[in-house]
């Protein structure tokens, strides 16, 4: 997977989405510093002794995480090796590798997908996807970042680690490398039909369709282009994932030479995480592959960009965005500066806070001159602060301008810069910013080992400290103390970094309408060059490879040699939650679920639309998306942004539909509010929802406009790496009742209808509908709670909630649902049916049907100037409760592994594919970034017939609940425990019944629900591509062409 994966990582305020968690505050005697066995056993270990073939050369507590660092080093190769001990059942391992392309033929990225394609040990084709189904992994994956390549996994099983960790092993250090799978998953020349010979040579492979999808991304296009330029010198400056244009000049022999020198142990980086013994992970390293190789010297370093003397700029062209707010205004520019060596760790501490103070959040100086200037839409890709390269680099600038007012941006940008070195920065947004970082430390996450491993790989990478990064307490100590000693040392900090520093680059990039016809033009030329050169002999060698590597994609393999768990190694039963729920002195349910959650609170409650008018649900997005950015009570929307970050971890609104568990076409429609905080402010954050809900501003015009254009932008980039799902949300569209609320608020109609405000020369109307929406939403008539807390925070919360409801308003009259049919449904069962314990509140869900509703079959093709497709196939089957969703949510697993990714990937060149069953019964065949469209429908339908005729074995069956069951006991962290039964009504016992269903799974349930189901005729079904014209669906009458 290229996704200039560091990004994910690089940024400190960024942890907070991969959710690092559980220091203690930064107020040194709040420290706790709570042992666990696992940091007891690391604690154990001296510097210098010898394990199993490696020396320890560290061992540090960081205390605000929880953990014990260790760091060592293979004795023989010179490997680096670090393990972090910490109380966590989520254990993970990765291994990165150096990677330094020094072209743009996408070498790094092909070989990440190449090396998995067999080993010596396991010489089976893709044992990679093959261990997903043999295995309980939370996590498996591979990314190619810039200038590393990281291979991760994680599991709660011992064994399963042992597993993993050997094919992972042999997969990196022994790969087959074979021509075929470099020919599969890199580029090929092939026949558009490989089994005639008459049919003209194409380009295909994965990888090559996987960058032509990328490169629709114009976001992702601008900050390519960003670091390719401002990092022009040596590996930068080139594309790591691959050019489309490039990746066809790429050999079989330079990859196996670039796997040669670079993944070797003597340049790579072992990571392991969690509550495991390290010894054993040591000793299988050791053993299964270092103790096979000799120390060499790889020389794989990055030098230190050459600085310039003087500012640069440049002009790039991108495809046009057909969803864009203002076909005019569809150019981007930003100002980028080079800043400090990413291993001086207190330095990029620092630089990541100073950047969080200029673009974050409506109190920033940029988004005060840049995003309120009405000049643009929303901040430039890429902005703020960028840690993954081995020089940062901060970027500022604007998206959605006309290409004329580059130049005004500019003036804005360095306009900017001087007043900050000359006003400097308010005390509290300092605040309010260190304080973001204290409760990031403290949510739990189940990720945490993924968080790290990700954030401390880039640094690492460069002989950086990857402990001392960890060290958020010293550096926060440290901020303080420099602040302290000279009031201006961030003023000083942007002199020097920014408005002194001549290495800055102004980027612009506006669309060309011809942009995809000329990269196709090229593209053909590029492809007549490579045909041309053939001999007859080659032609006809060509022609035969084809063949080759169609049989053997198709040919079955013998997968024995590969590790796997099996079904009896899956916990019988789950662990249920022990849950609370009581009613406020106004007949409102609030959930308790007490959690050891380190002193974070997490506040959540659902509102129900069913009183909405009609002809204001469509705003119910947009509702959401600005009801916290407005401003309340006497607050104005820079204060309320201020009081949020000072005293919450953040406040969101979303709408909220779910599927009833037992009836297709009964469905809740609400919207759901969730913060969290600190325990010593939950007062505060109950006092933020209090004037929300009673006193929302809504009469600042330019600041509403502001936010409507940046939604709209957002919802338009996110369209080229979402297709698949605004694909399958459109086909699902007339399936359920709840299908056509779902595009409303989530699909493409919801784009469109952003894009339509956004356009409007007078607001005004929109803006009206909000108070009217609020009126039904932000009230207690239908309003239910939850908390999550510790046992000792519970009685404080449930104080803060009865003042909340208390507080906020209760209409006067009963208001009548729109949609008359209400069906009121408790969340116990048992309650239900009259044996709940005495005494006990539930909570009772108002959901709503249409008895007049008949599911109808639609076929929808999405018109957008993109060179690959995204497809979904959807089908009405059963609800939750159904024991034959048990069945179909194993076939699709089986499918997905046995068939679909073979046709889908393997043989059609698709990035991915394959099927999944949602909770809300709908039964969904994808495709994403695919150089096909009606071949893959056909694959569709293949794999049903495949199912149908029951062309798999027990162990087949056995692999995909493996795969199903690492999803379903999946880790939750504190903060959501419970949460099903609150948002769903799915209660421990229902899912310990669904469990018992999927254990019960017989080859016989899966070929009776193929038939039942997923044939032709059977059930009502729903298609959507989105893509380039094509003349199959143009030509037939039964395609809606939008």
């Amino acid at each position: 997977m290229w996704a200039r994966y560091c990004a994910a990582g690089r940024r400190l305020h960024q942890l907070s989405h991969s959710r690092i968690h559980s220091p203690p505050s930064f107020n040194q005697h709040s420290w706790r510093w709570r042992s666990s066995p696992a940091n007891e056993r690391a604690l154990q270990y001296k510097v210098g002794d010898h394990i199993q073939g490696f020396t320890i050369n560290q061992v540090t507590a960081v205390p605000e995480l929880f953990l014990t660092a260790v760091k060592l080093n293979h004795d023989k190769t010179g490997a680096e090796y670090l393990h972090v001990a910490r109380e966590d059942s989520n254990n993970l391992f990765s291994v990165q590798f150096r990677t330094t392309p020094m072209d743009s033929t996408g070498v790094p990225h092909i070989l990440e997908h190449t090396v998995l394609c067999g080993s010596q040990k396991y010489p089976v084709r893709d044992p990679f996807f093959k261990m997903l189904n043999r295995s309980l992994s939370t996590f498996m994956n591979a990314f190619t970042a810039s200038d590393y390549t990281l291979y991760p996994f994680s599991t709660q099983n011992p064994k399963d680690f042992q597993n993993l960790l050997s094919v992972y092993l042999d997969a990196v250090f022994f790969p087959c490398l074979r021509s075929l799978d470099f020919w599969q998953e890199g580029w090929r020349l092939e026949h558009e039909n490989p089994r005639d010979p008459q049919t003209s040579l194409t380009f295909k492979g994965v990888v090559f369709n996987e960058m032509k999808g990328a490169f629709t991304d114009n976001e992702r296009v601008f900050s390519q282009h960003l670091q390719n330029h401002v990092l022009p010198d040596h590996t930068y400056g080139v594309v790591s994932g691959g050019h489309p244009l490039k990746i066809p000049d790429l050999s079989w022999e330079q990859l196996k030479q670039f796997h040669a020198l670079h993944y070797h142990p003597s340049n790579a980086r072992f990571f392991t995480y969690g509550s495991f013994p390290l010894e054993q992970h040591l000793k299988q390293i050791h053993e299964e592959a270092l103790i096979k190789f000799q120390k060499i010297e790889p020389n794989t370093g990055v030098p230190p960009q050459q600085l310039w003397d003087k500012p640069r700029e440049c002009h790039v062209t991108c495809g046009t965005d057909s969803f864009a707010a203002d076909p005019k205004k569809q150019t981007m520019v930003s100002v980028s500066y080079l800043l400090a060596d990413i291993t001086d760790n207190f330095e990029t501490f620092t630089l990541n806070l100073l950047s969080s103070l200029l673009v974050g959040g409506p109190n920033s100086p940029f988004y005060k001159a840049l995003i309120e200037s009405g000049l643009g839409t929303d901040f430039s890709p890429d902005v703020g602060f960028n840690g993954s390269t081995r020089e940062a680099y901060f970027s500022v600038g604007l998206q959605g301008i006309a290409e004329e007012n580059i130049a005004t941006v500019k003036r804005i940008i360095a306009r900017t810069i001087d007043e900050v070195i000359k006003d400097g920065f308010e005390e509290e947004r300092i605040e309010a910013l260190l304080h973001k970082i204290e409760i990031q430390m403290k949510h739990q996450s189940t990720s945490f080992g993924l968080a790290l491993t990700s954030y401390i790989a880039s640094c690492w990478n460069h002989e950086g400290d990857p402990v001392d990064l960890l060290k958020f307490a010293d550096k926060t100590a440290r901020f303080r103390e420099c602040l302290k000693e000279d009031p201006h040392f961030l003023q000083k900090k942007v002199k020097q970094d920014f408005k002194d520093n001549p290495h800055q680059l102004t980027l612009s990039m506006s669309p060309d309408e011809a942009f995809y016809a000329k990269q196709a033009t090229l593209e053909a030329a590029k492809l007549k060059e490579k045909v041309e050169a053939l001999s007859e002999e080659e032609k006809k060698q060509t022609y035969e490879k084809g063949l080759e590597l169609m049989d053997l994609q198709s040919k079955p393999q013998d997968t024995s040699c590969l590790p796997a768990l099996k079904v009896s190694d899956i916990e019988p039963r789950i662990t249920f939650t022990e849950l609370e729920t009581s009613l406020t002195a106004e007949d409102v349910p609030v959930q308790y679920c007490a959690q050891p959650t380190n002193g974070v609170l997490y506040f959540r409650a659902v509102s129900s639309l069913n009183t909405l008018p009609e002809e204001l649900r469509p705003y119910v997005p947009l509702f959401c998306s600005v009801i916290t950015k407005m401003g309340c009570g006497a607050l104005s929307y820079r204060e309320q942004a201020q009081e949020i970050d000072l005293k919450t971890g953040g406040l969101s609104v979303s709408p909220h539909i779910t599927a009833d568990d037992s009836h297709l076409d009964v469905y809740e429609q609400g919207v759901l509010f969730s913060s969290l905080c600190l325990d010593r402010n939950l007062p505060d954050m109950m006092h933020l929802w209090t004037e929300i809900f009673n006193t929302p501003r809504f009469e600042d015009e330019e600041h509403f406009k502001v936010l409507v254009k940046m939604t709209a932008q957002e919802l338009s980039n996110g369209i080229p790496d979402s297709g698949h799902l605004y694909a399958s949300i459109r086909a699902s569209r007339t399936l359920t009742p709840a299908g056509e609320l779902q595009e409303m608020f989530d699909g493409l109609e919801q784009v469109k209808l952003m894009k339509r405000i956004a356009e409007m020369p007078d607001i005004r109307p929109v803006l009206r509908k909000l108070p009217r929406i609020r009126k039904h939403l932000l009230n207690s008539d239908n309003l239910r709670c939850s908390v999550n807390a510790t046992p000792q925070q519970i009685p404080q919360a449930a104080r803060a909630v009865e003042k909340f409801i208390k507080a906020i308003t209760r209409s006067k009259k009963e208001r009548k649902t729109v949609r008359p049919y209400v069906i009121e449904k408790p969340s116990d069962p048992k309650a239900a049916a009259g044996v709940g314990a005495p005494g006990s509140a539930q909570i009772t869900r108002k959901l709503i049907t249409d008895p007049t509703f008949k599911p109808c079959q639609m076929k929808t093709h999405f018109l957008l100037p993109f060179p690959v497709n995204y497809i979904g196939e959807c089908v009405r089957t059963v609800p939750f409760t159904d024991a034959d969703h048990a069945s179909l949510r194993i076939l699709a697993r089986l499918m997905t592994a046995k068939f679909l990714h073979t046709e889908i990937r393997e043989k059609g060149g698709a990035y991915g594919g394959g099927a999944k069953l949602s909770h809300n019964g709908i039964f969904t065949f994808y495709s994403y970034r695919d150089p096909n469209s009606v071949a893959t429908l056909a694959a569709f339908e293949k794999a049903v017939e495949w199912a149908r005729a029951g062309k798999f074995t027990q162990q087949d069956i056995d692999e995909a609940k493996l795969a199903v069951f690492s999803a379903v006991d999946a880790p939750v962290a504190p903060s959501n425990k419970g949460l099903n039964q609150f948002l769903h009504g799915i209660s421990d016992e229902m899912k310990q019944r669904h469990r018992e269903h999927l254990f019960a799974v017989s080859k016989d349930h899966l070929t009776d629900a193929a038939s039942k189901y997923l044939a032709a005729g059977r059930s009502t079904r729903g298609l959507s591509v989105l893509g380039p014209e094509n003349a199959d669906t143009a030509k037939d009458p039964t395609w809606v062409i939008r």
